[in-house]
């Protein structure tokens, strides 16, 4: 079974506050678990939102002053 994060440790993951992965889950942009009445984020869902979020350098080519 996979290991399932309560707010405060997703959020240590993330760098941010608490409250940001509280909006993640209200705005429902991140998969999360109810256990009873408390909410849990699987590890790979943080995984995935920041793997979502990754943009790409982009990588510039030059060709007799001109960009390719």
């Amino acid at each position: 079974m996979e290991k399932l994060l309560n707010v405060d440790e997703a959020a240590t993951m993330l760098g941010t506050s608490s409250r940001f992965p509280r909006r993640l889950i209200a705005e429902r942009r991140i998969r999360f678990v109810r256990v009873g009445r408390h909410v849990r984020i699987p590890a790979s869902a943080v995984d995935e939102f920041v793997l979502e979020g990754t943009v790409e350098p982009i990588v510039l080519t030059w060709r007799a002053g001109r960009v390719a």
